[in-house]
């Protein structure tokens, strides 16, 4: 934006209705469930509600929001109120899609990064800029929505030892990456 914030818009199709993709998002203290970098969210009145993140270096970031528009089944819009570490606002939109075919989730926030424009390029740095975590974090609400639950790798093996590219696997010790010579299996 003008003033050094960050403008972002994400969209998603989930296989539900809008009214149930709606509750579920309402009820704010269930999007840590699916936003990692969210420790909580507590719901202070009608319309405002206590945000706390992860934010740079471990440190909390915390900031209170309202509910500035909402309609059920349709939309929310919210902004941070004055004196917040993250000045923020968006919506997001929810657009039911005809003969069952689910609903578009559309999201859309501007919002000042801690450490301005600087905090942004050095988050994106180590990949967790706000575009990307705002992406992830929708395909996770849509496996959370669809299946109940979100999957992951997370104590699983990584598989092969070595990718399927030979360039890459040389470029890696030059990077001081140590490899592992491939198993043969008979």
């Amino acid at each position: 934006t003008e003033n050094g914030g960050i403008r972002m818009t994400r969209t998603i199709t989930i296989q539900k209705s809008a009214r149930d993709l709606y509750n579920f998002w309402r009820n704010f203290e269930n999007l840590p469930q699916f936003m990692p970098h969210l420790r909580s969210v507590q719901v202070t009145g009608e319309k405002t509600s206590r945000w706390i993140a992860k934010g740079p270096g471990g440190k909390d970031v915390t900031w209170d929001a309202e509910i500035t528009s909402e309609h059920t089944n349709d939309h929310i819009s919210w902004q941070s109120l004055p004196g917040s570490e993250i000045p923020n606002k968006g919506t997001v939109r929810f657009e039911e899609l005809p003969h069952d075919r689910g609903t578009v989730v559309r999201v859309a926030i501007v919002y000042d990064p801690p450490g301005g424009m600087l905090g942004s390029k050095i988050a994106k740095m180590f990949g967790r800029s706000p575009e990307q975590m705002t992406g992830s974090d929708l395909r996770r609400f849509k496996q959370i929505m669809e299946t109940g639950e979100i999957s992951t790798t997370q104590g699983q093996t990584a598989g092969r030892a070595n990718s399927q590219s030979r360039r890459f696997d040389q470029a890696l010790p030059q990077l001081g990456f140590r490899t592992v010579p491939p198993v043969c299996v008979p």
